[in-house]
């Protein structure tokens, strides 16, 4: 793999590129300018456009595509037809079940998923359970935040507003009591507590990516839930629900855009519980961490553009090694921690433990 193309160059998109300037010859696109300065070519077009799309794609070994949820399938099924490996950021389950279609009869990698949640948080938790010898609970948690929340929702969009509200709105899956079920999203509210700092954290879809299906039969619960400061999800569905505006998500995303700009000091948490059996003794295993802006190429980043965009680019680098299939449909459970992390771009989350 030598020529790699990233499509969407908002601030994630721009640090995907760069990081992956390092090791591959790469190429932006997209119809706009770059979110900030970047050290790669970039061409202007639109992914709408199939045939600029598959011209631009003609000459590429892979693809990132950071762009939102909805507008993914298009650059999908050009990497598929052209038979050129495809990692996209999505937590939209639609999407991914349709790139999963294709990857029956890719001649690359078809990886969806790649970023924080569906993506990291699902390295981490395999990684705790394949410690067990037989399962019980499989609890997986992150929040994207401002470090210095105010205002009752406590809340800055650093990452996309369309993602944020298709998670909210959208079923989450689950495994409870054993069964695979869906349930709504900003329910199942519960309290966190860690290092004295409360949160609550509420299901939101996507975030198990491929997990339901791979733990099937083998944990008694198995759920995501996002992390937010208290008080957020009734915010949010007193929005959704009583002002009834799920029915108009671009009206949704332009207010919460204007009311919640990004904020500079943002914070990821990463916190995953997995108890189970290892023999006969029943155990409990942990990960928690907290990630903070670094800098990057002498550019600050938000922990949330550096940890999402470190994610997708560790597992295109994986793929480039060989630590990876190089065809098929790729389960981020399937990626090891300890793998990820020996990666150039995996190892950004190490040089913060």
């Amino acid at each position: 793999m030598k020529n790699v193309a990233v499509i969407g160059l908002g601030k994630v998109g721009s640090l995907v590129g760069t990081l992956l300037s390092d090791l591959f010859t790469v190429t932006g696109f997209d119809q706009k300018q770059p979110a900030t300065e970047v050290p790669f070519k970039v061409e202007t077009g639109s992914v709408k456009d199939a045939a600029q799309l598959e011209a631009f794609l003609s000459s590429q070994d892979a693809v990132v595509s950071c762009l939102p949820y909805n507008l993914n399938l298009p650059v999908a099924q050009a990497a598929h037809k052209l038979g050129i490996h495809y990692f996209d950021l999505t937590e939209d389950v639609p999407t991914t079940t349709a790139i999963r279609e294709m990857a029956k009869t890719s001649k690359g990698v078809m990886a969806p998923q790649c970023g924080l949640a569906p993506g990291f948080i699902g390295i981490v938790g395999a990684d705790l359970y394949n410690r067990f010898t037989k399962l019980r609970d499989v609890e997986l948690r992150v929040g994207a935040l401002p470090r210095y929340p105010n205002g009752l929702m406590g809340y800055s969009f650093t990452w996309s507003p369309a993602g944020v509200i298709n998670e909210y709105i959208n079923d989450s899956e689950v495994i409870h009591n054993g069964e695979r079920k869906m349930v709504p999203s900003l329910e199942g509210i519960e309290m966190i507590n860690i290092e004295g700092q409360e949160f609550e954290a509420f299901s939101t879809s996507g975030g198990l990516g491929t997990m339901c299906e791979t733990l099937a039969g083998k944990v008694d619960t198995l759920n995501y839930k996002t992390m937010r400061y208290p008080g957020h999800a009734k915010l949010m569905r007193f929005l959704l629900y009583e002002l009834i505006l799920k029915e108009k998500r671009e009206l949704v995303e332009q207010i919460l855009t204007e009311a919640k700009p990004p904020v500079r000091e943002d914070v990821v948490y990463v916190y995953a519980v997995v108890e189970g059996w290892k023999g006969d003794q029943l155990a409990r295993e942990e990960f928690y961490h907290a990630y903070h802006p670094i800098t990057i190429h002498g550019k600050e980043w938000r922990a949330i553009s550096w940890t999402t965009a470190a994610s997708v680019a560790a597992v295109v680098e994986m793929v480039a090694n060989g630590t990876l299939a190089n065809k098929g449909f790729i389960k981020q459970e399937e990626i090891s921690y300890d793998a990820f992390i020996k990666t150039k771009n995996g190892s950004l989350y190490a040089s913060q433990h």
